[in-house]
């Protein structure tokens, strides 16, 4: 054998350990985004049996989703510096560790207290384990093609996680308990554990910046205060003094935090992060999305259990085929349509399917079938939400140094995690006033109860599409136009 002849045998040995290595990380940095996507939704279900077994009112029943929310929301931003100033590995295996513990003890609870406690710790190791995860699949995958295929998946994950943890949930509340919905993320937890002790290295970082606490302050503050905000006009209604309030002093925080940016000598958000167009629109697209994809998440839900009567198993199955949609259009959309064509046609297209696929939903009846009716305007909306996730993931962190991967991951599941708490509360609203309106001049017979709350689902399907047009529109004008280069003297050294 040549000496060329084995080195091209060696580099090639190399290049398959290499991939195979990658492969290992796409894995545990996608088991981590699963456990912390899904554990959105997947105690929603498992709500109505821990009421009961706990004992808890309804009106307490709605904090097990705020404390998460409130968590993970307000301090998403901290946690992505502190994987950058600390170390993407040791940021994801505390935030690992402390989801599980928090994940067993909610479990475990024997109290309303105690499962509050282990929901906020949960967001708030969730806000650790997030944005760490998204960055290590940054600063790993740097080469064009290699990126593009693991960010096809991871966002697909982040797409489909709602879904996946609706039809969990219903499984292990059906045929197990609910406090399986909490104690499954132990297998999550281990998996990931012992693959990133494993695979992933920290990189001793050369030099420390010093981190902005004046503005951690005011962004953890801010962010608390808007999710804060959003959730109590849920629960309270938007006349109540509080949800102004809050949402008042939220808003002039982040203005603050924005000014003090543009000043901070070590800037917990360097505006450099925001300033790129394509990255920006990303930003704007998961806000936009998350909070019109509780329109089909949310009420569709509401609508498949409590008007045509399916189990918790049933409904979760129900949504299956969306998620399958979603993950091939996810798959096609980043590896042979984003390297070619860019975002632009992509992401605006993926919110016009949205919005058709939710016009579509406002059809429905109290005799819609599945096959005929529901099937159809759920796969329209998994072809259009792998069309904006998995390209906008990739964008959103595309160019940006490793320095600042951390924190860039942040502002996407910020986005995330703001949209959603914006939307819940917003179609909440709209829907039950839809409702009272209907009511209002009829006599509150059965059939015309239930038709109200028809009417209210559909009130929400139309407002969330509308939110999916105005994303259509803004990243249209947004997206450059073309495939997305990153600038060839940028640092793209691969390190986690």
């Amino acid at each position: 054998m040549s000496r060329s002849t084995a080195e091209n045998v060696e580099s090639d040995e190399a290049a398959r350990r290499k991939a195979g290595h990658h492969m290992w990380i796409l894995c545990i940095v996608g088991t981590a985004q699963l456990m912390v996507v899904l554990d959105a939704t997947i105690v929603n279900i498992a709500l109505p049996s821990a009421q009961k077994d706990l004992g808890f009112n309804d009106g307490n029943r709605q904090w097990i989703v705020t404390a998460y929310a409130l968590a993970f929301g307000s301090l998403l931003l901290l946690g992505g510096r502190l994987s950058d100033l600390f170390g993407r590995k040791t940021a994801f295996l505390v935030g690992l560790v402390g989801f599980a513990a928090a994940s067993a003890l909610g479990g475990a609870a024997a109290n309303f207290e105690v499962l509050v406690t282990a929901r906020a710790l949960q967001g708030m190791f969730g806000a650790l384990l997030a944005p760490a995860a998204l960055s290590i699949l940054t600063t790993t995958f740097t080469e064009p093609g290699e990126r593009n295929r693991a960010f096809a998946i991871y966002g697909a994950i982040a797409g489909a996680g709602g879904a996946v943890g609706l039809l969990l949930g219903g499984l292990l509340t059906e045929y197990l308990n609910w406090r399986w919905c909490l104690f499954v993320n132990l297998i999550f937890a281990a998996f990931a554990f012992a693959g990133a002790m494993v695979f992933l290295h920290d990189r001793e970082p050369g030099q420390r910046p010093k981190l902005d606490l004046p503005g951690t302050v005011m962004v953890c503050a801010g962010l608390f205060g808007i999710v804060y905000g959003f959730s109590n006009a849920e629960t309270h209604g938007w006349s109540a003094p509080s949800t102004w309030v809050f949402l008042l002093v939220g808003g002039i925080l982040l203005i603050l935090f924005a000014w003090w940016q543009s000043k901070a000598s070590h800037p917990l958000l360097p505006l450099r992060v925001l300033t790129d167009r394509n990255r920006g629109a990303s930003f704007i697209a998961f806000l936009i999305t998350s909070a019109g994809l509780f329109g089909v998440f949310l009420f569709l839900t509401y609508y498949l259990q409590l008007s045509l009567n399916y189990s918790p198993v049933k409904t979760g199955l129900a949504f299956l085929p969306m998620v399958i949609a979603l993950m091939i259009s996810a798959q096609i959309a980043t590896i042979m349509l984003l390297p070619r064509i860019g975002p632009k046609p992509l992401v605006p297209t993926g919110m016009a399917l949205g919005a058709i696929g939710l016009v579509w939903l406002t059809r429905l009846d109290a005799n819609s079938t599945y096959a005929a009716h529901i099937l159809p305007p759920l796969l329209v909306m998994g072809l259009g939400l792998g069309l904006i996730f998995a390209p906008a993931m990739t964008m959103a962190t595309l160019g940006v140094e490793p320095h600042d991967a951390g924190v860039a991951s942040a502002l996407v599941n910020t986005a995330q995690q703001v949209g959603g708490s914006v939307g819940t509360a917003l179609l909440n609203t709209l829907a039950t006033s839809a409702a009272a309106a209907y009511l209002a001049s009829r006599p509150h017979t059965a059939q015309n109860v239930a038709q109200s709350q028809l009417h209210s689902y559909a009130t929400a399907y139309w407002w969330s599409a509308a939110f999916f047009a105005a994303g259509t529109i803004i990243t249209v004008l947004l997206y450059r136009r073309g495939a997305p280069t990153v600038d060839p003297n940028a640092e793209q050294v691969a390190h986690v």
